[in-house]
């Protein structure tokens, strides 16, 4: 059985407002590492930076893992929002004036890039191997079996 490798970075409470970071990391995510390092390298905003020494964590761990890092792709990031930092401000006549400080949380999760069509071909020698299928390639499976139904042998992947 095919086992697709899935590598994990986690930066916690990193003190970024979670709407900033996920402007940043919409532009990164589906992209191969190479290219979201590139991104995140040129582009002007405060929350590149964390966010690129997490990427950069990502591709260590793989590393560490024994997958070559030229194979890989970011499969998914997400920004979640961390703990308020509460402080306040004083004001005048003895006041306080609240001051929220946000942080957040970013999951990079990397992904080798695999040949789906090379997989299909090969589950397709024997149909009951279906079952056996990662659950990454649910919607390619739809597509093989039903070109087996209809006498279609011919699979094609894009």
């Amino acid at each position: 059985m095919l086992k697709i490798t899935k590598i994990r970075a986690l930066g916690k409470d990193i003190h970024i407002s979670s709407n900033k970071a996920r402007r940043v990391i919409n532009q990164i995510r589906g992209r191969s590492h190479a290219e979201a390092l590139n991104i995140l390298s040129r582009m002007p905003y405060g929350a590149c930076y964390p966010i690129f020494k997490i990427l950069r964590s990502a591709v260590a761990n793989a590393e560490t893992m024994g997958v070559k890092s030229i194979h890989l792709f970011v499969s998914r990031a997400e920004v979640n929002e961390g703990a308020l930092f509460k402080r306040f401000q004083p004001r005048a006549r003895g006041h306080g004036y609240p001051i929220h400080k946000p942080t957040c949380h970013v999951t990079i999760v990397l992904e080798q890039n695999v040949n789906f069509k090379e997989i299909l071909l090969n589950a397709l020698k024997d149909v009951k191997k279906f079952q056996d299928l990662p659950k990454e390639l649910e919607g390619y499976e739809l597509i093989a079996r039903w070109k087996i139904k209809y006498g279609q042998m011919k699979i094609e992947i894009d």
